[in-house]
């Protein structure tokens, strides 16, 4: 027995419960009689909104990222916990790692330990085969599920991203109205994220009537902190007679490994070849020229991702969705 099952018995959404759980007053006596009848007849105890049963609460939410030795992901979860921690609530993490059985299983883990809530960092939790993000739907039946820069719609289920389409597909157009066509995309990741990236570069070349390559759409299938093998990479595209006078990467560390295979080959940045990475993250400005970049807004995205959690938790209408436009932070590595 879940919240969700509450929720259709008494015919009435899943926030409705959540609200007569928490103590909320802007429910009309009727709804609650209604909701508090199926509670009893049910036997249902929740561990959610224990606090609004009067029981005790672990305060405590439990978070999924997939790998905390990404800068973005563990950034991510640095501003998230200290967020969570200026709420009141712990936090308990777990690193899954990217094979869906162990995605699964870190969420249950997390389910037993009886948290509030989970907060599943980054894209990658939502798979492109619809069937397996089954987990998902099954734990938002119990609590709140809360992604970070993804979008899944299903009740419980709150959402917090960046448009990465429309930022991408800025970033891509500053390059073709300086005059460049010849732009290498290069990417790591075919998550959620990575996808709507990815549309957004050829987007931007169908908004100017162009043709977007597949071979210069190149996707890089190493490790991503592996900087010597994405420069070996892109070194490898060159040889094979591939000419770009641009690149953009979809991730800052891509970006750096063109700045260095620019080096290595004797191009001057930004005149022979312009770079545009994605995160706005400290290695932006750990190069010399710095690196021009897509700010994603993460700070702002994790800040407005807890503050749903919190109030969906307190029995508050909060929206499903939220989401963020990037900005396009230009530094030395471009000439626009």
């Amino acid at each position: 027995m879940t919240i969700y099952d509450i929720s259709k018995m008494a015919g009435v959404s899943i926030a409705t419960v959540s609200r007569v759980l928490n103590g909320n007053a802007n429910v009309r006596p009727e709804t609650k009689k209604k909701v508090l009848e199926v509670i009893e007849k049910c036997g249902y105890t929740p561990n959610a909104f224990a606090r609004g049963l009067g029981l005790n609460s672990m305060n405590t939410i439990g978070i999924l990222c997939a790998d905390s030795s990404d800068l973005y992901l563990a950034k991510a979860v640095y501003y998230i916990e200290g967020y969570l921690r200026n709420g009141g609530y712990h936090s308990i993490l777990c690193c899954t790692g990217y094979d869906l059985e162990n995605k699964k299983s870190c969420l249950n883990l997390l389910l037993n330990q009886k948290v509030d809530s989970v907060i599943m960092v980054g894209s990658n939790f939502v798979e492109a085969n619809d069937r397996d993000n089954d987990y998902i739907r099954e734990a938002a039946a119990q609590i709140p599920i809360m992604l970070l820069n993804a979008d899944f719609e299903y009740p419980n289920v709150f959402c917090t991203l960046c448009d990465d389409f429309r930022s991408m597909q800025d970033a891509a157009l500053n390059l073709i109205d300086s005059g460049i066509q010849d732009i290498l995309y290069l990417y790591n990741s075919r998550s959620y994220s990575g996808r709507n990236k990815l549309a957004g570069y050829q987007s931007a070349f169908l908004l100017r009537d162009l043709t977007p390559s597949k071979e210069y759409q190149q996707y890089y299938s190493g490790r991503n902190d592996d900087v010597e093998g994405i420069c070996r990479f892109i070194s490898e595209l060159a040889a094979s007679g591939l000419t770009f006078h641009a690149v953009l990467a979809s991730e800052d560390i891509l970006a750096m490994a063109a700045l260095k295979f620019a080096r290595l080959s004797n191009l001057r940045i930004p005149e022979d070849l312009s770079v545009i990475g994605y995160n706005n993250s400290i290695l932006a400005c750990c190069c010399e020229p710095e690196l021009t970049t897509i700010d994603n807004r993460l700070e702002d995205i994790c800040q407005q991702l807890v503050k749903t959690l919190i109030a969906t938790l307190n029995g508050n209408h909060m929206p499903q969705k939220t989401i963020f436009s990037g900005r396009l932070i230009k530094r030395g590595t471009t000439s626009f």
